[in-house]
This record gives C-alpha cells, structure tokens and sequence, in this order.
C-alpha cells in the first residue's frame, strides 16, 4: 500500500483527504517539485529545495518546513514506500505545496495562512531501449502560457493543453515557441546540437530552471562538451544537428522527428549518446553515494 505524506502525518494514499475549500483546489494557488531518488538516495536535494524556495517566494507563500525537515520527510518517504524486490528501488517523490484551506472563497489572500503540504512518491519505469535506437518525436506549438515560467507553479492547464496536442497529433512533447525564439517543452527544458556545440535557451521568465537541465550543462563542461546558453530561434530547430529534452523523470529524450521531419537523419545522435552514457553513470554514482 502506497502512503503519502500530508500535513505532517504519513497515511495510506487511499485515505488522505484535502478539503474542497483548499486553496489549491479553487485557484491552483501553490506550487511544486518533483524530485528523483535513485537506490534510495534523494538526487541533487538541495538545487531542488532551491527551486522550491523561489517558487514559494514568487507567489509569495512562507516555506512550510526546514531544509532539515524535508530531507526527513522526503527520506521517510522513501523508507515507506521502498520495493525490497527492487535492487534498482528508484522513486520520483512530488512534493506540493498550497496556500491551504480558507473560510470562504476569496481571492485575497487568507489571514492567517497555514500552507497544504502533500508529499507522495512513485516507481520511475528503466529508461525503455527503444530510446536509443528511434527518439521520440516533438511539434512546435506557440507559448500561450503566463509570463512568470520560471516559477514552478500547480497551474498547468496550459501545459497540460500544449501537451495534449501533441499526443493527438501523434507526437510526445510540445516544443514552445514565443516571439520567434523556442523555450522549453510543455514539460521538459531544451537543448538542441548544431556543429558540435550543445545549447540551450538561459535561465529567464520564459523558462523552468530545470535541475536536469543544470546537471546536463555541469557534465558538458566536466567533459569537454563545448557548451552555451543563448535564445534559441525557432528556426533553428530546421538545421540542428540533435535536438533533446530534458526533465527529472524523463531525463534526456532525442528528439529524432519534428514537425512530421526527421531530424537530420531521424536517429538518436552521437552526443546523446555520450551524455546519456554520462548521465547514467552520474545516476550510478548516486546510488553508490559518491556523486559530486
């Protein structure tokens, strides 16, 4: 039986209630974080801890809990939820957190607030060996989303759309496109190759800072991968030699058909192929606890 965290108690996920009037619930008010757990050990905590806290200061939300009190939580958890059939036993653990339950439906926000926080983990599936030999495959949609994308926000519906229209017209990822220049995916950070050069778009309001997408730029330069961050126009999708995307779950995705295109010669390309290699061996490390 799978439990879950939430309001500092763990409970069977199949009891856990949050109240109708919970803030998150009428207004998507909160934000949240996914972060993976490779052989039980929590991978790259404090970056995401990082992210967490500038979202909660973006919607202007106190932190609930101590950096101390999460890894707690967090590895507690996992303990729970742990596989012993499993030796690989690797876990993606969402943490959320909302402005909670007010009295009435207000926009204001209530006084005094006391914070919804839930806390659940699932298995992450092994990467699927298909993945090397065909990618997977993108659309370029337009970015209708808010100007705030740095903060990781539960309001998602225009990802969740952007998303969904990709899988209707047979693709796996949205590619998101504003005054000419591609972001990110509905889900996921980019990076596309072009001469042997990996890039991707900087950190800004237009983004996610993706924890993944970091650890891919810190193994570039560990290497010797010539590596920057520079907008990326749209068009230059057409030319790229490899075009990937990157989340915590799904790690680095080729993406090998875009727009109904191969691209270049529709097969994984050769740097994925090194940088996967390298990530998988980051994630090993992780498990040994040895990582950087």
């Amino acid at each position: 039986m799978t439990t879950v965290y939430l309001n500092g108690t763990f409970e069977p996920q199949e009891q856990a209630r949050v109240s109708i009037m919970d803030r998150g619930f009428l207004f998507g008010d909160g934000v949240y974080e996914v972060i993976p757990a490779y052989g039980g050990r929590l991978f790259r905590l404090e970056p995401h801890l990082d992210r967490l806290q500038n979202s909660l200061d973006g919607i202007r939300l106190g932190n609930p809990l101590t950096r101390a009190a999460w890894r707690e939580v967090l590895e507690e958890l996992l303990r729970r939820n742990r596989d012993p059939d499993d030796p690989r036993d690797d876990q993606s653990l969402y943490l959320q957190v909302t402005r909670g339950v007010a009295p009435k439906r207000d926009h204001a926000f209530p006084v005094p607030e006391q914070a919804t926080v839930l806390a659940m983990s699932s298995p992450i599936p092994a990467p699927s060996p298909e993945l090397a030999r065909i990618g997977v495959s993108a659309i370029r949609l337009p970015d209708n989303r808010w100007q705030h994308c740095h903060l990781k926000t539960i309001t998602l519906l225009a990802n969740v759309l952007s998303r969904q229209q990709a899988l209707d017209a047979g693709a796996g990822e949205a590619i998101l496109v504003r005054d000419g220049l591609a972001n990110e995916g509905a889900a996921s950070n980019l990076f596309l190759v072009s001469d042997g050069v990996l890039r991707t778009p900087p950190k800004s309001a237009k983004l996610l800072p993706g924890i993944t997408r970091d650890l891919v730029l810190e193994l570039a330069g560990r290497h010797g991968i010539p590596c920057r961050e520079e907008d990326i126009p749209a068009a230059d999708l057409d030319t790229a030699d490899e075009v990937w995307l990157t989340s915590s779950t799904r790690e680095i995705l080729p993406v090998t058909k875009l727009d109904g295109k191969a691209v270049r010669d529709g097969k994984p390309g050769p740097l994925w192929q090194r940088m996967t290699r390298l990530y998988q061996d980051y994630k090993d490390a992780v498990r040994a606890g040895t990582a950087a």
